[in-house]
């Protein structure tokens, strides 16, 4: 844990007579408000089923940012299943209470099959919640775990195990109430720890809720949902030729452009990079297209990483595609491209010239567009690390050769991937400023 990013635990003074909730909508209501703080790190809510789904549901709502769920399981004692020999989770995390493990005198194989038991307990959540779809990436970003009440907290250990292996930057445990001892613990264990209530007559999370109704899984899956369209967010499937590319399109009532990302090097819909960048967009009032340019198969082979010609066409048919989109008619659109994909966007820039409004690359290669760039005429940024030398002068070179309105913006101290404290809001913040002028104006021009 990198104790460097100021750690802290919220919490009231320990109490015999803790509130009572209403109902989970209540207590992720509360909570929220605990949370606002943490609004500007754009963090992910995960919620733990079921739950606290319908917690991180509001808490979710409250900040504007994406929900998912992270699928864990308790370990119960065979012969007492209430009680906790430890948890899993997804990616095949195992957390064990030794403690109770030894006072039970449980054996080896006894501890494997509850465990194996367990895990595929876990496998058909997954596929019940998601299907096929990966679950909302965590690496590098801020994510606050919701559940609806911690007792031993081992679910929760579990839960931010797997999220320490998925390289989280930020690692927030929140609950409406636990034990004070069971949230000491998980202090040592979280980046920050936010509790509404610790009692001192604690028996069972239950207690502290009036409607404490059992969470079904599909009633998790019918949050999920109406989520998503809370936040006009769509996953499609993009027919081009006998392709089938997945993607997440994002339409915010009454947008006023549509943004289409088209990554590099191997990255796909679910970079955490482009994701923020998308996510300062959509609060601008911008829709946003997250796809992947190339399938799982195609994306293993790195000289399908570098054939510009294919993922301009890719792209070319994408951008086809999202003008045919009911939500999208009419709307000014620009590309976002990245590494390679910046290449391709301003070579399909090159060939939709009436189509394209703007284009931003960052951390790009615009000098593999090659002699199409002369042929663009959408406004270009080209954003770039101020440390990132290589690139640097390769976006110099390529800027040299466009006849279109463009601008060279450096972002000082700043490497490659945008890494460092700050970069990447940089980065957005230059996208929103020019996605908005570009698109505006052209918005302005079409509707006069």
């Amino acid at each position: 844990m990198d104790r460097s990013l100021a750690p802290s635990v919220t919490l009231p003074s320990k109490r015999r007579d803790a509130a009572v909730f209403a109902d989970r909508k209540d207590a992720g209501r509360r909570l929220a408000q605990l949370l606002d703080r943490f609004r500007d790190d754009h963090p992910v809510v995960l919620g733990l089923p079921r739950g606290g789904v319908p917690v991180a549901f509001e808490v979710a709502k409250s900040l504007d940012a994406p929900l998912d769920v992270l699928v864990v399981s308790k370990l119960g004692v065979p012969w007492q299943p209430e009680l906790g020999m430890g948890a899993i989770g997804e990616g095949g995390v195992r957390v064990f209470n030794a403690l109770v493990i030894a006072a039970e005198g449980l054996t080896g194989a006894e501890v494997e099959t509850v465990t194996a038991r367990e895990e595929g307990e876990v496998a058909r959540r997954v596929e019940r919640y998601r299907g096929s779809m990966q679950r909302e990436a965590v690496a590098g970003r801020a994510v606050i775990l919701i559940d609806d009440g911690l007792a031993t907290g081992f679910t929760a250990r579990a839960a931010i195990e797997v999220l320490r292996r998925e390289r989280a930057r930020r690692i927030v445990l929140a609950v409406p109430v636990a034990p004070a001892e069971t949230i000491a613990e998980m202090a040592k264990v979280a980046d920050d720890l936010v509790c509404l209530e610790t009692p001192e007559d604690f028996h069972a999370v239950g207690q502290f809720y009036r409607d404490f109704a059992q969470v079904t899984d599909d009633g998790v899956v019918a949050l999920l949902l109406q989520y998503q369209s809370h936040r006009g967010i769509n996953s499609v499937t993009i027919p081009i030729g006998q392709l089938r590319l997945d993607g997440n399109l994002t339409v915010p009532h009454d947008a006023a452009g549509m943004v289409i990302f088209a990554h590099g090097s191997g990255s796909s819909r679910l970079s955490p990079r482009n994701i923020g960048v998308a996510r300062s967009l959509n609060n601008a009032g911008l829709g946003t297209l997250l796809f992947d340019l190339l399938t799982e198969s195609e994306s293993s082979d790195r000289r399908n990483v570098f054939d510009i010609d294919v993922l301009t066409q890719r792209l070319v048919g994408v951008t086809r595609w999202v003008q045919d989109r009911p939500e999208c008619k009419g709307m000014a659109l620009g590309y976002f491209g990245a590494s390679t994909g910046a290449a391709a966007a301003l070579a399909a820039a090159a060939l939709l010239p009436d189509t394209v409004s703007a284009v931003v690359s960052r951390g790009g290669r615009p000098d593999l567009a090659g002699s199409q760039l002369p042929s663009v005429r959408a406004p270009t940024l080209l954003i770039v690390g101020g440390n990132d030398s290589v690139v640097l002068a390769l976006n110099r070179t390529a800027q040299e050769k466009l006849r279109c309105e463009n601008r060279l913006a450096i972002v000082p101290n700043a490497t490659h991937l945008f890494e460092e404290a700050g970069a990447l809001e940089a980065v957005a913040h230059l996208a929103c400023d020019w996605f908005t002028t570009h698109l505006a104006l052209t918005a302005s021009v079409g509707h006069r």
